[in-house]
């Protein structure tokens, strides 16, 4: 006998280092895959707070209008100020209608999901 060990050993650790490499190989191929998921999750989650925001703004304006207040003013006011920007109001009469367009990280998907809510005080006077 040589003094190397036998030939099971060293194919053994050699299996070993190739997995691992294996598996850092599809690790880096999967992370793309899972950062577009995530990116996917993330503007799901902003369209979902723009329809909300939206429903809110048309109803504050609303409730403004029936007060005898700007429903344009109101609706703006009721959202925070990141969302005032991304804001489109157009009162007719008792009617206030919103469109708010989401954060987005890619081009041209905001305007895509925009999201809008009516809401109305009632008959005109």
């Amino acid at each position: 006998m040589s003094g190397t060990a036998p030939s099971g050993r060293r194919s053994s650790r050699a299996n070993d280092a190739g997995s691992a490499g294996q598996a850092a190989v599809e690790l880096v191929a999967l992370l793309p895959l899972l950062v577009a998921v995530a990116l996917g999750i993330l503007q799901a989650l902003a369209a979902g707070v723009a329809i909300e925001l939206a429903g809110h703004a048309a109803q504050s304006g609303a409730v403004a209008i029936a007060e005898g207040r700007d429903g344009e003013s109101a609706a703006r006011t009721a959202l925070p100020g990141w969302a005032r920007s991304r804001l489109r109001v157009e009162v007719r009469g008792t009617r206030v209608q919103v469109q708010v367009t989401p954060p987005s990280l890619l081009p041209g998907v905001a305007s895509r999901l925009a999201a809008s809510a009516t809401a109305n005080a009632g008959p005109e006077r």
